[in-house]
């Protein structure tokens, strides 16, 4: 996957379309977490750590496809692509050029 752990990200589809985050975690399939993007209400039972329980609001994955990597200079969506330079394999942002 192209994606990784604190990379900026734009969401592109569905109700989040727009916003802006960070992901926070990379799942195995194919999902991401992003911070302040997807929230979802969770009803919490009482428990040793959360003695009061409630519903609480938690940050659900999203699928990779419907995000894209923000451009570091340019600051806009953008695809990525690969290059090898001094025999590591290195992400680069198709729109400017420059190394992810």
């Amino acid at each position: 996957m192209y994606l990784k752990k604190g990379d900026t990200v734009i969401v592109i589809t569905g109700v989040d379309k727009g916003k802006e985050g960070v992901i926070k975690n990379v799942l195995k399939n194919g999902k991401i977490v992003v911070e302040n993007i997807n929230f979802a209400k969770k009803h919490v039972k009482p428990n040793a750590i959360n003695t009061i329980g409630g519903i609480v609001e938690k940050e659900m994955a999203i699928s990779a496809s419907n995000v894209m990597l923000i451009d570091p200079e340019t600051k806009k969506p953008t695809r990525i692509r690969f290059e090898v330079k001094e025999g590591k394999k290195i992400r680069v942002a198709k729109k400017s050029g420059q190394e992810i």
